[in-house]
Parts: structure tokens; sequence; C-alpha cells
């Protein structure tokens, strides 16, 4: 019997402007595009490709889910790890990037920081 799960293959995330949400991945991860088209972008992190939908192509991939709204406020937040925490908000902060916090020690353990894509998504770096 084969082993489940193997890993998480890709992640849809539904953005509303394509273009400033592709070129935020490119300039803020320092990706390159791993495939595209005029509806999606892909990028790879890792063995995970992260796909980036135009929010009108979203329905009918999930219906009968509804497709929420940027407005209907965060539900997760992917975590990087990272070897410096606060090296790194120095270079998001060289690319332009604004922190939604930190870096600060969390008391579970890591030191941490967020910010936001264009689309609302959130990213934690933590080491």
């Amino acid at each position: 019997m084969d082993s489940w799960p193997k890993g998480i293959a890709a992640i849809t995330l539904f953005v509303e402007d394509l273009a400033a949400t592709r070129q935020f991945y490119v300039d803020v991860f320092g990706l390159p595009v791993h495939f595209e088209d005029e509806d999606s972008a892909v990028f790879a992190f890792g063995d995970t490709l992260l796909n980036l939908l135009r929010i009108e192509q979203a329905s009918e991939l999930i219906e009968p889910a509804a497709v929420a709204p940027r407005e209907a406020g965060a539900r997760f937040q992917f975590t990087l790890e990272v070897d410096d925490a606060d090296a790194m908000c120095e270079r998001l902060a060289e690319r332009g990037v604004d922190l939604l916090n930190g870096p600060m020690d969390r008391p579970w353990g890591p030191r941490t920081a967020s910010f936001v894509d264009p689309s609302g998504h959130i990213w934690e770096i933590a080491h």
C-alpha cells in the first residue's frame, strides 16, 4: 500500500491582481516563474508548487464551495524557515516589503516576522 500523504504537491492561491502578485513573488522571493498563462503563474517552493490563480477562475476549481473575498480576513499563514529572521527582515525591507509584525520572539520558541502579499496572503519567516 502506498503511503499517504506524500507531501503537498501544490497550493493554489486566489488573487485579484495576477500581474502585481506575480511580480511580488518574483521580487520578494527571487523565484523564477515555473509556468504561466493568462489566468495563473506558478512558482516552485522546493517540491511544492505555488499556483497564483486569478480569482475569477477559482469558482470552477472549488465549486460548490464559495470563493471568499480578501476582505473576509486571514484564515491561514505560510511559514518559511530562515537562518536569521532579523537579517531576512532587512532583506525584505530592501525589496520594499512592509512587515505586518515582528521580528519578535515567540513564547513557543522561534523568532518570527510576518508580511502580506498583494492579495492578502500572510507569509511568516521564522528561526
